[in-house]
């Protein structure tokens, strides 16, 4: 596997790969209808264009198949952080993620934050992330509840 910069052609799988992601969380922690709410099916392929384009994430390849990505914010903020369900647990958001700080080293940043779902929580925690605040947000007419996270000193 390898992580490398985003490519045009990313768009329709790294789409497909949020909507799996989200789709396959446990319904303790979110249900059918907010998992909906957060990843509509179908997903807006041209949305997702435009903000990949913008966004410029990493992207974790595997023999030419993309199993996760990550993006930065010039600011520090993790704006999303997924791995397609058949390949969690495998390190790869571990990976995604120690790009990520490298690169925002580089970038002058020295404080990254993250706004982590509930089954994110745990995984950013282990990465020395602080949890700040609980945040209620709504979506497509419901309430999905996450977790304002921050690190420094990477």
């Amino acid at each position: 596997m390898i992580i490398r910069n985003y490519r045009e052609r990313d768009c329709r799988a790294i789409a497909d790969l949020f909507h799996a992601a989200v789709h396959a969380i446990e319904d303790r922690d979110y249900s059918a209808a907010e998992r909906e709410a957060w990843a509509p099916t179908p997903p807006d392929y041209a949305a997702w264009q435009l903000r990949l384009e913008q966004r410029q994430p990493w992207v974790a390849d595997y023999v030419g198949r993309v199993v996760g990505f990550i993006e930065l914010e010039p600011d520090g903020h993790i704006d999303c952080l997924y791995v397609h369900p058949e390949y969690q647990r495998q390190g790869i958001a571990g990976r995604l993620l120690r790009q990520l700080i490298q690169q925002a080293g580089n970038f002058g940043i020295t404080q990254l934050h993250v706004e982590a779902s509930k089954p994110a929580r745990a995984f950013f925690e282990a990465h020395g992330f602080e949890l700040q605040a609980q945040h209620s947000v709504s979506r497509r007419g419901q309430t999905l509840i996450n977790y304002r996270m921050v690190r420094g000193r990477f």
